[in-house]
């Protein structure tokens, strides 16, 4: 969050810059400094986009500790059990039911580009490897963030949001099937989902 934050401040104090430094010059300083206009345009929405996702990754961490798993299983090609659009999955041990696995996708293609590369069935394995330990926070059956280790394996980077897009017969979900306790509920809640009560 905080290097999202030095990121937006930063494109837009470049682009103020040089604007000011391109209206005390000759006309012709505008056109070295026209790419960076345009691009730095673009990367403050591309900045600007990222701060909903962030806001709940931060929500999820309040909600939910990290947990470290190795060899979960995962998948670019559409996951047969998920409902809408999906940019990969991970299926998670469902906390009521530890023998069941609920899968969660990446619901949007924002930054996601690091893990396709690692998930892709032709994949060089010294990049699948990079996944093999993943640190989790979250409930399979609502949300929950996805990370990579550090090289020295004591950290999380690459976060990522996982959604549940699982559904039932008429395309709703059924987290009383799933052994979602009315505390689970609650805690969902807490990270922005509106479930109904089992």
């Amino acid at each position: 969050m905080a290097l999202n934050v030095l990121g937006f401040i930063g494109w837009i104090g470049g682009w103020i810059v040089l604007l000011g430094i391109s209206t005390r010059t000759p006309d012709w300083v505008v056109w070295i400094f026209m790419p960076y206009f345009i691009y730095g345009s673009y990367r403050v929405v591309v900045q600007a986009r990222y701060f909903p996702a962030a806001l709940r990754m931060l929500r999820i961490l309040r909600t939910y500790p990290w947990q470290v798993l190795r060899g979960v299983p995962n998948g670019l090609t559409k996951h047969p059990d998920v409902l809408g659009s999906q940019y990969g999955w991970f299926e998670l041990p469902n906390p009521a039911s530890p023998g069941q696995q609920l899968p969660l996708v990446f619901g949007q293609h924002l930054r996601v580009e690091w893990w396709s590369r690692r998930m892709a069935p032709r994949a060089k394995p010294v990049l699948k490897a990079q996944i093999e330990v993943v640190w989790f926070a979250g409930d399979p059956r609502f949300v929950g963030l996805i990370a990579a280790p550090t090289r020295d394996c004591r950290a999380p980077r690459r976060l990522q949001v996982l959604q549940q897009q699982m559904g039932t017969d008429g395309g709703r979900r059924d987290f009383a099937e799933w052994g979602a306790t009315p505390e689970d509920i609650e805690r969902g809640r807490r990270v922005g989902i509106r479930p109904a009560r089992p």
